[in-house]
């Protein structure tokens, strides 16, 4: 990935509905999700929802297609995998070879979601 679409991935990112879409739509995988459920598990309206969808689709962080009448959205995970590999390519490069750090991808301690659900 180039310079610029790195700071426009991120700055997608830099919004905390757009983030929760996004941490929502890594959990479903491929699959995805349909956008009316999306809107339900982030409490959006559709046109809020929509207006960050394009967001996140314009910085290539999502894909979407569409089933019979309804639009599913889901995580672009080889954009993913590049922008991960963008940030860590140069992990440890000036340490003379005495990195003590793994710049491979934490696991996380405990979710923090902040995803309101509707019953």
């Amino acid at each position: 990935m180039k310079t610029p679409q790195i700071i426009e991935a991120l700055g997608a990112l830099a919004h905390e509905h757009r983030l929760a879409i996004f941490r929502l739509l890594i959990e479903r995988g491929p699959v995805g999700l349909p956008a009316g459920r999306i809107a339900e598990r982030v409490g959006l309206v559709p046109s809020s929802l929509t207006f960050h969808l394009q967001s996140l689709q314009r910085a290539g962080l999502i894909t979407q297609r569409r089933e019979s009448r309804q639009l599913f959205y889901s995580a672009d995970f080889a954009s993913i995998n590049g922008l991960v590999g963008y940030l860590t390519e140069n992990c440890c490069a000036e340490s003379g070879g005495k990195c003590s750090v793994s710049c491979a991808p934490a696991q996380p301690t405990r979710s923090v979601r902040r995803v309101k659900k509707v019953a």
